[in-house]
């Protein structure tokens, strides 16, 4: 199997990251920085509500619809409806509450069920028409290895007939985080803020048809931790 660079040479060097990487940085954040994961996804959330905050400049009483899976990047999604909702903005959030929910996604959940004022919808009741200043894809991350199906394969399909700016946190949805391409349906994104570094897919020219425009988002990870698993891995 093609091994997969973590750096990629467009001139100077840019740090991308496979998923495997990126789960082993997690991992050690935690067991050996003591760094919880929840802290990780609330850094994670407040770098992407910044993201979200300079999308919206300008906009008066902005309105925001946000798509969370039942993994952690839904857990992003849950954490970021709460900082934009304490901006001043008014939050839709549409998921699966049929389903069980990561750990971290339980713990971000709870607390926007404690505040009435950010509606929670489900996907079907998505209306494409409903004309927010911005939409936020916060379905799957880089643990996606296969083809979304089912309701989270029209969530996304919907997310492709809104007319407004789409945010995807982490990757857009639906692109396989070590090749750059399409699992299946694949949100097509205004921005992306992805976490840490680029990921490895990021180095393949089709991935910019689904990225948009890529921002670094921090989530409070020591630099040593990650030059250590990249070098581990190289």
């Amino acid at each position: 199997m093609r091994k997969i660079p973590t750096q990629y040479n467009q001139g100077t060097m840019t740090l991308r990251l496979t998923r495997t990487q990126v789960r082993e940085i997690d991992r050690r954040a935690t067991a050996e920085y003591g760094i919880p994961s929840i802290v990780l996804m609330e850094n994670a959330a407040r770098s992407a509500a910044e993201v979200a905050m300079e999308m919206l400049k300008g906009v008066n009483d902005p309105t925001v619809q946000i798509m969370c899976g039942n993994g952690n990047n839904g857990g992003d999604g849950f954490a970021i409806a709460r900082h934009l909702h304490n901006r001043g903005a008014r939050v839709q959030v549409a998921g699966d509450w049929t389903k069980p929910m990561s750990s971290d996604g339980t713990i971000n959940f709870r607390a926007i069920h404690a505040i009435p004022q950010i509606e929670r919808i489900t996907f079907q009741e998505v209306d494409v028409f409903d004309g927010y200043d911005l939409a936020i894809d916060a379905l799957f991350g880089t643990g996606l290895s296969r083809a979304i199906s089912g309701e989270l394969s029209k969530a996304i399909g919907k997310l492709q007939l809104m007319l407004y700016p789409i945010l995807s946190i982490d990757l857009p949805s639906g692109l396989d985080c070590d090749t750059g391409e399409p699992l299946g349906p694949c949100v097509h994104a205004t921005k992306t803020i992805t976490f840490v570094a680029e990921k490895a897919g990021f180095a393949n020219p089709r991935s910019r048809e689904f990225t948009g425009e890529i921002v670094i988002g921090d989530i409070g990870v020591p630099p040593e931790l990650i030059a250590a698993v990249v070098a581990e891995s190289a």
